[in-house]
C-alpha cells in the first residue's frame, strides 16, 4: 500500500487548511475543548454543521446525488483528520452517519427527496432507537412491537440510551413486526415523528451529570407506512448495515493524536511537585509515548481500510477492530489526562455548558476542569455502538475465521 498522499490529495489537505482557517470560530474551538460530553451539544454542533452545509462539505459518506460531496476515501481521511486537528466540534452522527446514508441507500426517491434535505441543512435532529432495556448486545431479541393499521404503524415498548432524543425531532427505531419468525427476520425499520402524544423522553443522567441519552417510551405511537425503510422484516439487513457506518463510518486516529499531542504540551508545562514538570517523569513519558504509538498505528490500519475502500469494497468486519482498538485507546488518553491535572482533575460541575459567559470558573484551568467529565462519560466508550465483547466476536469468527 502506498502510504503517500498523491499531489491532487496534498492540494486537497491545503484547500481544507485554509477552510479550517477562515470559517471555523474560535468560540466553537473553545466550546468542543470544554465540553465533557460523548457528542457536542446542539448549539455549537448545529452552528458548525451549518456552516459546512453551505460549503457543500456537510455529508462526505453520502452519493454525490444525493448531496454528498463525491471524495474519495483519502480526501474522506484528510478531512477528518484536519477537521479533529483543527479542534472542530464534532457533527452529530444521528443524521449524517446513520440514518442519512440508509435512506441514500435503501429509501425510495419520495423518501429520500422527503428526509435528506432536512438532514444536510440541520434543520430536522434525529435520534437512534435501537438498543433496549435487555437487548443491548443481542439487539435481535428486541420486543419493541409496531402493528400494521390500515396506512400506519402502531408502536408500543421502549428504547433506551437514546443519545439527544431530547432534542430530535424523529426517531429511526428497529421493531418487531413478526414474533413468530425467527427473531433477525421478524424485525422492520421504521421512521417516527418524536411530537406526538405516543411518545415520552425521560432523562437519563451520565455520572458526570451530563444529560445526553435517554429512554423513550412508546404508548399507541403512530407512523405511516411511508415511513417505512425497506420492506417489513428487512430491518436486520439495514441494521447491519447502518453499524457498520456507527462503527466504521469514521476515523478515531485524528482526535486521538491531537488529544495526545495536548497531553505532550501540557506535561511540559505542568509541575510534577517533585522534580520539574510531569513530562520528566520517565514512566509518564514513557505512557504517553505507548499511547502516541498505538495510535499512530490505529491511523495505519484506519488507511488500510481506506485503501480497500478505494477499491470499491465495503467496510466490512475490519471496523470491529478501529472500533475496539479506538475506543480503548481513547480510555487510556483519559487516564492520562486526569493522573496529569492531579487534584484539579477531581472537580466535577453540575452547571452545563461549561463554555460560554456562564460557565463556573474552572479550579486550575479549564482543561482540568472538563477532565473528569471526560473521563466518566467515556467508560460508555467499550459498550455503545457495540460492546468490546461484541467486536471480539466479530473480528475472531470473520477475520480470523476461528
Amino acid at each position: 500500500m502506498d502510504m503517500q498522499f498523491s499531489a491532487e490529495d496534498l492540494k486537497f489537505r491545503e484547500e481544507v487548511r485554509a477552510f479550517l482557517a477562515e470559517n471555523l470560530p474560535e468560540r466553537l474551538r473553545e466550546g468542543a475543548r470544554r465540553s465533557p460530553g460523548v457528542f457536542a451539544e446542539p448549539d455549537i454542533g448545529l452552528e458548525w454543521h451549518r456552516i459546512l452545509a453551505r460549503k457543500g462539505w456537510v455529508a462526505p459518506h453520502w452519493p454525490r446525488e444525493d448531496g454528498g460531496t463525491g471524495w474519495t476515501p483519502t480526501q474522506r481521511f484528510i478531512f477528518e483528520k484536519e477537521c479533529g486537528l483543527a479542534g472542530a466540534p464534532p457533527l452529530s452522527i444521528l443524521g449524517l452517519r446513520l440514518v442519512g446514508p440508509v435512506i441514500c441507500h435503501f429509501g425510495t426517491p419520495e423518501q429520500k427527496a422527503r428526509f435528506l434535505p432536512g438532514i444536510l441543512s440541520g434543520d430536522v435532529y434525529w435520534c437512534q432507537g435501537y438498543s433496549e432495556p435487555g437487548s443491548g448486545s443481542d439487539l435481535a431479541s428486541l420486543t419493541t412491537s409496531a402493528r400494521r393499521d390500515g396506512d400506519e404503524y402502531v408502536i408500543n415498548g421502549s428504547k433506551i440510551w437514546t443519545t439527544h432524543a431530547h432534542h430530535a425531532d424523529w426517531i429511526f427505531a428497529l421493531v418487531r413486526t413478526d414474533p413468530s419468525v425467527k427473531k433477525q427476520q421478524g424485525i422492520t425499520f421504521l421512521l417516527v415523528p418524536m411530537d406526538q402524544p405516543g411518545v415520552e423522553v425521560a432523562p437519563i443522567l451520565s455520572m458526570s451529570g451530563d444529560h445526553e441519552v435517554n429512554q423513550v417510551f412508546f404508548n399507541d405511537a403512530r407512523t405511516s407506512v411511508a415511513n417505512r425503510i425497506g420492506e417489513e422484516g428487512q430491518g436486520w439487513t439495514i441494521a447491519k448495515f447502518l453499524l457498520e457506518n456507527e462503527r466504521g463510518g469514521s476515523c478515531f486516529a485524528p482526535q486521538l493524536l491531537r488529544n495526545i499531542a495536548e497531553l505532550e504540551t501540557l506535561a511540559r508545562e505542568t509541575p510534577s511537585g517533585v522534580n520539574g514538570a510531569v513530562g520528566r517523569d520517565p514512566r509518564f513519558r514513557d505512557r504517553l509515548a505507548r499511547a502516541r504509538l498505538a495510535a499512530e498505528a490505529l491511523e495505519v490500519t484506519e488507511l488500510r481500510i481506506l485503501a480497500q475502500l478505494a477499491k470499491g469494497h465495503r467496510p466490512g468486519p475490519q471496523t470491529s477492530l478501529t472500533k475496539l482498538l479506538g475506543s480503548n485507546l481513547g480510555q487510556t488518553v483519559d487516564t492520562l489526562r486526569l493522573e496529569l491535572m492531579g487534584y484539579d482533575a477531581l472537580q466535577l460541575p453540575l452547571e452545563r455548558p461549561l463554555y460560554g459567559n456562564l460557565a463556573p470558573e474552572p479550579i486550575g484551568s479549564a482543561r482540568a476542569q472538563v477532565a473528569m467529565g471526560r473521563f466518566l462519560n467515556n467508560r460508555a466508550a467499550t459498550i455503545f455502538g457495540g460492546s468490546d465483547e461484541t467486536q471480539k466476536n466479530i473480528i475472531a469468527k470473520s477475520v480470523l475465521g476461528l
